[in-house]
């Protein structure tokens, strides 16, 4: 009797180790670090699938760019070298015109808006990656973007000659048509930039004014509600159709619930950031009317570019923001 309950013992635990064995891994980097509320999203949604898919699946996130760094994450994910990845879209604009609508300045300018715009071009958005070997699991978004400047800012005319941060061809754009200078600067180089005064102004979200602690150089932050970027998490489009129909819809009920979800927090977590800044000294205010007035102005110049400039689906999806 004995044997037999050693026999069947160490069967069980073969089996056991055979279920483990054939266990699916899947790494998924990303370039925030692991305490962002767009990275809590990731994690979240890796440990739902991990749970229900019953040991099937198990989703590692690595955040940080602690396996790639941000540039590269989208890379990877569509050559294979990871399945799954969370990446900021609209640094990837040149790529495809639809990956930056959601950063035309001025065109979604609340959270209600921004989730109609999300809806509108999600479609294409979808296409897009699909042309490149990947799926759209689901897409967060990020704090609203704000004006940080040294100085008091009431109308275009106080932004003359500003030395104003950009860090892409819509931003150089926009510090163009404010009247400002465009100075490029890289994201890890903004607090040094303000320091020594290559930059007196940015267009950021409160979030990035707490990360690099803009108090210590700059006294306003005007929420003007630029623009509502968002990041998505990604997959290997080979990889997802390796899964079971089973663990599909495992992941896509997961990346369901991770999307509600933080599109329910990111209010709350922009109120957070927006406090902090407030007692840390900076002032936070909303713009005056004649500002915000101008900024709309430009807004509906540089939403005329970008549809000009656009692809037919990148087009119909604005159209189709716009008849909402």
């Amino acid at each position: 009797m004995l044997d037999q309950t050693k026999t069947l013992a160490a069967a069980a635990a073969l089996a056991l180790a055979g279920t483990a064995a054939t266990a699916e891994i899947w790494d998924m980097p990303a370039a925030y670090g692991a305490g962002n509320h767009v990275t809590k999203s990731y994690i979240a949604f890796a440990e739902e699938v991990t749970k229900n898919s019953g040991g099937d699946l198990e989703i590692v996130v690595h955040p940080g760019g602690s396996l790639y760094a941000g540039a590269e994450i989208l890379r990877a994910v569509r050559s294979g070298q990871v399945q799954a990845g969370g990446r900021y879209m609209g640094a990837h604009a040149k790529e495809d015109s639809i990956f930056g609508l959601d950063t035309v300045p001025f065109l979604a300018t609340n959270f209600g808006d921004a989730q109609k715009l999300y809806d509108a071009s999600r479609p294409a958005i979808e296409a897009a990656l699909e042309e490149r070997g990947m799926k759209l699991l689901f897409m967060a978004p990020w704090p609203p973007q704000g004006l940080f400047h040294r100085n008091e800012i009431n109308s275009m005319a106080d932004m003359a000659g500003t030395k104003f941060r950009a860090y892409d061809a819509t931003t150089s754009r926009l510090a163009g048509l404010m009247g400002a200078v465009p100075t490029t600067t890289e994201a890890t180089e903004i607090s040094q930039a303000f320091s020594t005064g290559v930059a007196d102004s940015m267009i950021g979200s409160g979030a990035i004014g707490v990360f690099q602690k803009l108090w210590d150089y700059v006294d306003n932050f005007y929420l003007v509600n630029a623009w509502i970027p968002k990041s998505a998490a990604i997959v290997n489009k080979d990889a997802w159709d390796a899964l079971s129909p089973e663990t599909q819809a495992v992941v896509e009920a997961a990346a369901a619930k991770a999307e509600a979800d933080v599109w329910d927090a990111v209010a709350d977590v922009t109120a957070g950031y927006n406090q902090t800044l407030a007692e840390n000294g900076m002032k936070v205010s909303e713009p005056s009317a004649q500002l915000m007035g101008e900024f709309q102005a430009i807004g509906e110049t540089m939403s005329a570019e970008w549809a000009g400039n656009a692809s037919g689906a990148g087009k119909a999806a604005m159209d189709a923001y716009k008849g909402n």
